[in-house]
């Protein structure tokens, strides 16, 4: 039987191109959401498989476990920084633990919160922007209907997609994010399918 989000996202003509022979997708979850961001941290401007690589380098700092926030605190900068993470990537990890030994990345407590109140929440934290935020709702957390508007890739499939001129970049933001409005309450599993759709 097909998910829900199938035929809520099929009553949109153009989308149903992006459906045709995919994959039904699935959510999963992440309780651990201070290492989630470290790991987003270290995978920025990297490819999957490099990232890998310098993630585990880094957990096997920690004995190939994942660090709480105070083992992290503890680890010299230089340490950090041997294994190919750059100054500002360690800093960033070193913001996102200090958070989370001052405030809580607590799992459940984020399942109460909003959307919104979660990605003001850990926007504050330097080194974390709205793209990260949002993948933390999506992938750490399960959310639905999650639109990753800033994403390079979600914003390139929406230009085919919709045949739409990215010239006025403040007229292309709001156009995608009008276009994407339809898909609620599913708007994570349409990016989901927006990534691995090959348009050609």
């Amino acid at each position: 039987m097909s998910h829900p989000y199938i035929l809520h996202l099929s009553k949109d003509t153009a989308f149903q191109k992006v459906l045709v022979n995919a994959e039904h997708r699935e959510l999963k979850t992440n309780t651990n959401l201070a290492q989630f961001l470290y790991t987003s941290i270290i995978n920025q401007q990297l490819s999957a498989k490099v990232g890998d690589v310098f993630l585990k380098r880094f957990l096997d700092i920690y004995n190939g476990l994942e660090p709480n926030s105070s083992q992290i605190l503890e680890t010299p900068d230089e340490t950090l920084q041997a294994i190919g993470l750059s100054k500002p990537k360690v800093s960033y990890i070193k913001n996102v633990a200090q958070f989370d030994a001052d405030f809580g990345l607590e799992y459940n407590k984020f399942i109460e919160m909003t959307d919104q109140e979660i990605i003001d929440l850990v926007t504050s934290i330097k080194g974390i922007g709205k793209w990260s935020a949002q993948n933390l709702l999506m992938f750490a957390l399960g959310r639905e209907d999650v639109f990753s508007a800033d994403d390079l890739i979600i914003r390139n499939k929406m230009a085919i997609l919709f045949n739409l001129d990215k010239t006025d970049k403040k007229k292309f933001n709001e156009d995608i994010i009008r276009l994407s409005k339809p898909w609620s309450p599913y708007r994570t599993f349409a990016c989901l399918h927006l990534w691995r759709w090959k348009e050609f």
